[in-house]
């Protein structure tokens, strides 16, 4: 039978734009990152890290936002760096909007958060580019570490029909070559061996179950 554990890296300090996350990541691991492991990240260090933060003061809303806001209790700058990174508005209610994003994602306020910021006034937007973010981390993992790693970007979000909030893969990047076979996203799944033709899906599958399991490990630190 297949098996994982998690485990949470301390130490890191708040990020600022323009930081070698990845230096940072492979210091607070102290040498024990080995191949095949997977590293998921809260996709807001990596936002800090690419300087995805507005300042509300900054910010001029528009018509649209201004009538959101008034009908939604909420600030028509934050309502317009929302839109700012919407493609499409699904549904308006109870305070909270739903967007499509231009990643493609279904989620409130298009992942626009002010909690964790590194000062009032000022909003966390998601990476630019999830996927690309996952790529660079990993290849400069490997080049500090020398180890082969697969990397999960995530961000939590709301299920529909449910209560609470759960992190979601947002960003993965893995070699089927080098990881895949022989990483925990198999070995979680019980499979190798004959197995290892596995199917994209599935490993999507499980990068969403790291995910969870990430916030897991991070919440009960």
């Amino acid at each position: 039978m297949g098996a994982f554990s998690a485990a949470p890296l301390a130490g890191l300090p708040e990020i600022e734009a323009g930081e070698d996350l990845a230096a940072l990541i492979a210091a607070a691991a102290g040498g024990e990152l080995r191949d095949g492991d997977i590293v998921v990240i809260a996709h807001k260090v990596v936002s800090k890290a690419q300087g995805r933060l507005r300042r509300l003061a900054e910010i001029e809303p528009g018509a649209q936002a201004r009538e959101l806001a008034a009908l939604h209790g909420k600030d028509p700058r934050h309502v317009q760096a929302i839109l700012d990174e919407a493609d499409e508005l699904v549904r308006a209610e109870h305070g909270v909007l739903i967007v499509r994003t231009r990643h493609g994602f279904v989620c409130a306020n298009a992942g626009v958060d002010e909690s964790n910021a590194p000062e009032e006034g000022v909003v966390i937007l998601l990476p630019l580019d999830p996927d690309g973010a996952a790529r660079e981390l990993r290849a400069r993992l490997r080049e500090l570490s020398g180890r082969t790693l697969a990397v999960v970007i995530t961000d939590s979000f709301g299920r529909a029909w449910r209560h609470g909030q759960l992190d979601t893969a947002i960003g993965v990047l893995f070699s089927y070559s080098e990881v895949l076979h022989n990483s925990l996203l198999v070995r979680a799944a019980g499979l190798g061996g004959a197995h290892k033709a596995s199917s994209l899906a599935l490993a999507l599958a499980n990068a969403f179950a790291l995910a969870a399991l990430g916030f897991v490990a991070w919440a009960f630190a």
